[in-house]
C-alpha cells in the first residue's frame, strides 16, 4: 500500500484538494456553544433540576450594573435637593436606557428610583406619609444587597434578560451594548452577574483560538526553519497542519458537534501533533537521502516509520479519547475532537507527503540541525552511562515517585469562577467589586413545595427557614450574604397605613391585612411574588446569594448544609442555580483525573502490547511515562496548584502525547537487536539515532505548548505549562529509565509490527 501511496501521490494529493475544499464550507459552519446547559449531559439530574426551576420561576439569569456614589445616598425624600435627587433621576434615565438594550426583558428591570419613587406606593398611603423617610426606607429595605449596599453608597441596576431562545440578538451583543451604555455613565461602572461570566469565558476562548493557533503556527515554523533550514519542510507541515484541521472541523460540524469551553486548544495542540509527527518524517528522509534517490529515500522512510506512527497516533487518540469519563461536557467534547483530529493526521501524512516531498527540484532535502553531530555523541555517551549505572537510575527514580505521591494526598479542586480569568480583567474587577461591596454575584435558591393557597401559618414556616439560613455560618468560615423569601415582600407592605372610618365616622389609619399586602406587593412590586411562588406548580423558592471567590470545598459545605436545613422544615426541599451548578461542575474533577488516567494507562498498555506482540513491553512502556505524569500531579499537590478543568485534562494528554517517545524509542530499539546487535550496541546506536529526533520532536511539542501561557483563560494557561512540564519528564523517562528497565529476557525477546510490514510493503 506505502509503494502505491508514492506511485500515485499525485492522485493522493488530488483527494486530499477535494476533501479539503468540500471541508471549507462545514468546517466555517461550526459553532461554540455558549449555553450553561452544555457543561452537563442532557439527563443529568442538576441540569434537570435547574432547567425545571427556570420553567416554573422565569429565567434568573441577571445582570447587575452597578456605581460607587460620590457621597452615600440619603433616603430622606422630603429634601429634593442636589445632589440626592440628581442622581437617581439620572441612575433612572440610565436604568431606562439599559432596559431597552434588546436581549433585557424591560418590565424586570430594578433600580432604588424605581422602588422609593414608585406611584403606586401612593395607592397605598396616606398623603404625605409617603414622603416620610420612614416609608422610604421600608420600601428600601428588601432591596439591601441586591439594588444597594447596606451604607448606601453603591447603587445597581439589575437587568433580567430575556430567555436566548426568545431574543432578537445574540448574548454577545446584548452584553456589549450593556457595557457600552453603562460607560457612558459619569461613575466607573461594574458590569458582572453569572450569565455574563459563563459568556467572557466563551468570549475567551474564542479569541484564543485564533491567537493560540496563529502563535503556535508561527512560532512552529520559526523552530522548523531553524532545524532544517528548508522552506519546502516548512511549507509541508503547515499544510498537514491545515488539511487536519478543516477536515476535523468539517467532521464535527456535519455530526452535529459544537466547539466547547477548551476546544480553543484544538488548532494549536492538531498544529503541535501534526508537526512533531512530520519532523520525524524529516530526520529519516534526511538520513535515508544519504543512500538512496529521493523517490526510494520515501519509500524507506514510510517504511520504517508507518508502523510506529500509526501506534503513536492511536496512543495518542486513546489518551484524548479516555476523557469521555468525564462527568463534565466541555472535557467530553474536547476529547473527541481532539482524538478525532490525531487520527486524521496519518491521513494527512499519507495523502500530501508524498507529492509535496517529491515535486520540483527546488530546496528538496532538509538540512542538519546545528550541532547535532554533538548532540548524538553526548546522547551515546548518556547510554554508556545508563548501562553502567541502571540501578541508579531505578532506585533514583523510586525517590521520586514516592515523593511525587505524597504529594497527591495535598490536591485540591478549584470552583472559584473567578480563578479562570486574569486578575486584571474586567470580570474579576467586577466581580471583587460586587464581593466586597453588594455580598457578592453568587445566586442561587433552595425550592419546596408550598399550597395553591398561601396561609400566614405557612409563610410564618418559610420565614423560621430564611431566620434560620441568615444566621448559617459553615464553620466560621462562609456564610449566606443575602436571603430573599416572599415575606420580606409581603411584610413592608403590612407596615403600610390605609385610611377608613372609624369610631363616629373619624378617619383613622390601620394597617393592611395579608390580603392587602398581597395585592399592595404586586402594583409596587409587580415581579417579586411570581418569581418566587408559582401556585399553579405549587412551589416556592428562597433566593440566596454567597460569594463566589470562595475554595471549592467552602462552596459545596455551604450547599449540603443549605439543604439540609430546609429539608427539616420543608422534606422535599432541594437547592439549585448557576452557583449550584459551577460548583458541582468542578466537583468532580479530581475524581474524573483519576479514572480517565487509569484507563489511558490500561487502553495504552493494551495497545503497546499489541504493537510489539509482548505484554511486558506493554507494562514497561508505561513506566517512564507515568512517573513524570505522577511526579506534575503530585507537585502539584505540593505546590497548592488547584485541579482545574484545564490542569483535569493534563494526565490522559499528556501520557497520550509521552507514550510517542516509547513507541518510536522502542521501534528502532527493537529493530537493531533483530538486526544482531548486542543489548548494550542496540541501545547506544538507538540514543543517538532515535534520542535526537525525540529531542527535535520535543522542542516542538513544548514550544506548541507554551503558546498557551498567552490565553486569557487561566486554566489553559496551567495546562500548557504543566503539560510541558509532562513533555521534558517524558523524554527524559524515555531516553533515561525506559534504557534501565529494557535489558530483560522479556523485552529482548519483543518484536516489532513494523519490520513484517516494510518486508510485505517492499515485495
Amino acid at each position: 500500500m506505502l509503494r502505491q501511496t508514492v506511485t500515485y501521490r499525485w492522485w493522493g494529493l488530488g483527494v486530499a484538494t477535494l476533501l479539503s475544499l468540500l471541508a471549507i464550507t462545514p468546517a466555517t459552519r461550526l459553532e461554540l456553544d455558549e449555553r450553561i446547559e452544555s457543561f452537563y449531559a442532557a439527563d443529568d439530574p442538576l441540569l434537570l433540576r435547574y432547567q425545571h426551576s427556570k420553567e416554573t420561576f422565569g429565567g434568573d439569569e441577571f445582570v447587575m450594573v452597578a456605581y460607587r456614589l460620590e457621597q452615600p445616598l440619603n433616603l430622606d425624600l422630603s429634601l429634593e435637593k442636589e445632589p440626592q435627587s440628581s442622581i437617581l433621576e439620572e441612575l433612572g434615565k440610565l436604568s431606562q436606557a439599559l432596559s431597552n438594550v434588546p436581549g433585557v426583558h424591560a418590565e424586570s428591570t430594578q433600580d432604588v428610583k424605581r422602588v422609593v419613587h414608585n406611584p403606586a406606593v401612593l395607592n397605598w398611603t396616606p398623603p404625605g406619609l409617603s414622603r416620610l423617610p420612614a416609608v422610604a426606607k421600608r420600601m428600601v429595605a428588601p432591596s439591601y444587597q441586591i439594588l444597594i449596599s447596606r451604607d448606601h453608597s453603591v447603587l445597581t441596576i439589575l437587568l433580567r434578560l430575556e430567555p436566548a431562545e426568545r431574543t432578537p440578538v445574540s448574548r454577545k451583543e446584548t452584553f456589549s451594548q450593556i457595557r457600552k451604555i453603562a460607560k457612558e455613565f459619569r461613575l466607573k461602572a461594574y458590569v458582572a452577574g453569572e450569565p455574563i461570566q459563563v459568556h467572557d469565558m466563551f468570549r475567551y476562548v474564542e479569541s484564543d483560538g485564533w491567537i493560540l493557533g496563529t502563535t503556535s503556527t508561527v512560532l512552529l515554523t520559526l523552530v522548523i526553519l531553524l532545524m532544517f533550514r528548508s522552506i519546502r519542510w516548512v511549507v509541508l507541515p503547515l499544510i498537514v497542519v491545515h488539511m487536519t484541521l478543516l477536515w476535523t472541523k468539517a467532521l464535527l460540524q456535519v455530526s452535529g458537534l459544537k466547539l466547547s469551553m477548551v476546544s480553543s486548544m484544538l488548532t494549536s495542540l492538531v498544529t503541535i501533533i501534526a508537526i512533531a509527527t512530520v519532523m520525524h518524517i524529516t530526520v529519516t528522509f534526511r538520513e535515508e537521502r544519504k543512500r538512496h534517490d529521493r523517490e526510494e529515500a520515501l519509500l524507506q522512510t514510510l517504511f520504517q516509520l508507518w508502523a510506529p506512527i500509526f501506534w503513536t497516533c492511536l496512543t495518542t487518540a486513546v489518551g484524548f479519547a479516555s476523557l469521555l469519563t468525564s462527568g463534565i461536557t466541555p472535557v467530553r467534547s474536547f476529547g473527541i475532537m481532539m482524538g478525532l483530529g490525531t487520527l486524521i493526521v496519518p491521513v494527512a501524512c499519507l495523502l500530501v507527503l508524498p507529492a509535496g516531498i517529491l515535486a520540483g527540484a527546488f530546496d528538496t532535502d532538509p538540512k542538519n540541525v546545528v550541532a547535532e553531530a554533538a548532540l548524538m555523541r553526548s546522547l551515546s555517551g548518556i547510554a554508556a552511562w545508563i548501562t553502567r549505572s541502571k540501578r541508579t537510575v531505578l532506585v533514583g527514580a523510586g525517590v521520586i515517585i514516592v515523593f511525587a505521591i505524597a504529594g497527591l494526598n495535598r490536591l485540591q479542586v478549584e470552583t472559584d469562577f473567578s480563578k479562570n480569568f486574569r486578575k486584571e480583567s474586567d470580570i474579576v474587577q467586577s466581580l471583587q467589586f460586587f464581593e466586597s461591596s453588594m455580598g457578592g454575584v453568587g445566586t442561587w435558591e433552595v425550592s419546596f413545595p408550598a399550597p395553591h393557597e398561601l396561609t400566614d401559618d405557612f409563610l410564618d414556616r418559610v420565614a423560621d427557614l430564611s431566620f434560620e439560613l441568615r444566621d448559617l455560618n459553615v464553620n466560621d468560615e462562609i456564610q449566606i450574604t443575602r436571603v430573599v423569601d416572599l415575606t420580606d415582600g409581603i411584610d413592608p407592605m403590612r407596615e403600610l397605613r390605609v385610611k377608613e372610618s372609624g369610631f363616629l365616622g373619624l378617619p383613622r389609619y390601620r394597617r393592611l391585612h395579608f390580603d392587602e399586602a398581597r395585592e399592595a406587593l404586586h402594583e409596587i412590586q409587580p415581579e417579586m411574588e411570581p418569581s418566587l411562588y408559582n401556585a399553579q406548580s405549587g412551589r416556592m423558592r428562597i433566593m440566596l446569594r454567597a460569594l463566589e471567590q470562595q475554595p471549592a470545598e467552602k462552596k459545596l459545605r455551604l450547599i449540603a448544609e443549605v439543604e439540609r436545613l430546609a429539608r427539616e422544615e420543608f422534606p422535599e426541599a432541594e437547592t439549585t442555580g448557576l452557583y449550584v451548578l459551577l460548583a458541582e461542575l468542578i466537583s468532580s474533577l479530581l475524581r474524573d483525573q483519576i479514572t480517565s488516567f487509569a484507563l489511558t494507562c490500561t487502553l495504552i498498555g493494551l495497545f503497546m502490547g499489541l504493537a510489539f506482540r509482548n505484554a511486558w513491553i506493554g507494562v514497561v512502556s508505561l513506566v517512564p511515562n507515568v512517573l513524570p505524569i505522577v511526579v506534575v500531579i503530585g507537585g502539584m499537590g505540593w505546590l497548592g496548584i488547584p485541579i482545574n478543568i484545564g490542569t483535569a485534562m493534563i494526565a490522559s494528554v499528556s501520557m497520550g502525547l509521552t507514550i510517542d517517545s516509547t513507541i518510536h524509542y522502542l521501534t528502532g530499539y527493537t529493530r537493531r537487536i533483530k538486526a544482531g546487535l548486542s543489548h548494550d550496541e542496540a541501545l547506544a546506536e538507538t540514543h543517538a539515532d532515535v534520542g535526537r529526533v525525540l529531542i527535535f520532536a520535543n522542542i516542538a511539542l513544548v514550544t506548541g505548548f507554551t503558546v498557551l501561557t498567552l490565553s486569557k483563560f487561566v486554566p489553559l494557561i496551567y495546562f500548557g505549562v504543566l503539560v510541558s512540564v509532562a513533555m521534558v519528564g517524558g523524554l527524559l523517562g524515555n531516553l533515561i529509565l525506559l534504557p534501565a528497565m529494557l535489558k530483560t529476557p522479556a523485552t529482548n525477546g519483543a518484536s516489532t509490527t513494523s519490520p513484517p510490514e516494510s518486508e510485505t510493503a517492499q515485495r
